[in-house]
């Protein structure tokens, strides 16, 4: 199979702009994989949706002896849960996965299956005390406002239990994209072009995954109900290179916009096997791929629930740098993207037994 593009098409984009559009937040992934199946159920041997809401995808390659390897990308962003409504009509609500209490205040948001329009309001600088104005403004003590006057109202319009996600449209900017859940869209993105573009000699179980935000939870029934030999995680990982205003430099995310693909040797919750490890950087450097290796440290994939899923799979991540991830709006680099896929494609197409094997 031909390589992915190394610049993005119009239809790159235009299916990246209705994946981050999407509202995805964890449990509630349905919007996202219906984009997804579309995209890739005319390509799969197979297609199913697990009890999770899972998408598993099977597409076999060419050969008699495939490996068996599992591509993981999550389908699901972080956001926020209603969970009551008061009697003026505010929705009070809870974050869902982690996001920092400064990055929700002031914030339009959509709510619901609905996408009804609100906004994260919260006592105005008017009222408050001199201390108060020199305190975070806690999750406790914001509202999402959708312009309804009375609980009935509300309660006629939304429900405990609804998701809200910001209310960020996608845009180009330059040689690199701004919108929200790039974490992981971008994942998602490069594995439906994998799917519709298969690497040679593997039987791809592409695995679109749910709740990896709250715990990595899809991403351990996948791996157990597809029991692959080899595992990669496709993800976004937070790039830290902006200034740094404390003076010190975080060593756990080192990666930087432009530099290619980030390949992990290790993070909070999983090292990488040596051979798969080795064997991405040495594609990368034989193709003549940017790409950098992210430090050790905090952080998370699909990888960290896979690697140790029954017997043992050798897993390895793989992400797009973006700035600003968890927030309103992240901006990633549209060349680390497409280095992504093509780094993706090429190491798989070329993977062996003999690369998994531990001396």
């Amino acid at each position: 199979m031909p390589a992915p593009a190394a610049r993005p098409t119009r239809a790159h984009l235009r299916l990246l702009q209705d994946l981050t559009e999407a509202i995805g937040v964890s449990g509630a992934e349905g919007p996202v994989r219906a984009i997804v199946r579309k995209q890739v159920e005319p390509h799969a041997d197979t297609v199913k949706v697990d009890a999770l809401g899972n998408l598993l995808v099977n597409r076999r390659g060419a050969g008699r002896v495939r490996l068996r390897v599992m591509v993981s990308a999550h389908m699901d962003e972080v956001g926020m849960m209603v969970v009551s409504v008061s009697s003026e009509g505010l929705l009070k609500f809870e974050a869902v996965g982690s996001i920092d209490d400064r990055q929700l205040l002031g914030k339009p948001v959509w709510v619901g299956a609905d996408r009804l329009p609100g906004f994260i309001g919260a006592k105005p600088i008017h009222l408050m005390s001199d201390d108060e104005t020199e305190q975070t403004v806690k999750v406790e003590s914001m509202s999402i406002d959708i312009g309804s006057g009375s609980k009935t109202a509300a309660e006629a319009k939304v429900k405990p239990g609804d998701r809200a996600t910001f209310a960020t449209r996608f845009r180009r900017l330059g040689p690199s994209v701004m919108a929200k859940a790039l974490d992981d869209r971008l994942g998602v993105a490069t594995l439906i072009e994998l799917v519709q573009n298969p690497p040679d000699g593997i039987e791809l179980l592409a695995a679109f995954t749910v709740q990896e935000e709250v715990g990595l939870r899809g991403a351990r029934a996948a791996a157990f109900s597809l029991d692959p030999q080899a595992a990669l995680a496709l993800d976004c990982t937070p790039a830290n290179d902006l200034p740094s205003w404390d003076g010190e430099e975080n060593i756990a995310y080192n990666t930087r916009l432009g530099n290619g693909p980030a390949i992990y040797a290790a993070d909070g919750r999983s090292l990488a096997h040596p051979g798969l490890l080795e064997h991405f950087i040495h594609t990368a450097e034989s193709q003549g791929l940017a790409f950098q290796i992210r430090q050790p440290g905090g952080g998370a994939t699909d990888a960290g629930v896979i690697h140790v899923a029954r017997s043992g799979i050798p897993s390895l991540s793989l992400s797009t740098p973006a700035r600003y991830p968890h927030s309103a709006a992240g901006i990633a680099s549209l060349s680390d993207w497409r280095d992504t896929a093509r780094l993706a494609h090429a190491a798989l197409s070329t993977l062996t037994e003999r690369t998994l094997r531990r001396s």
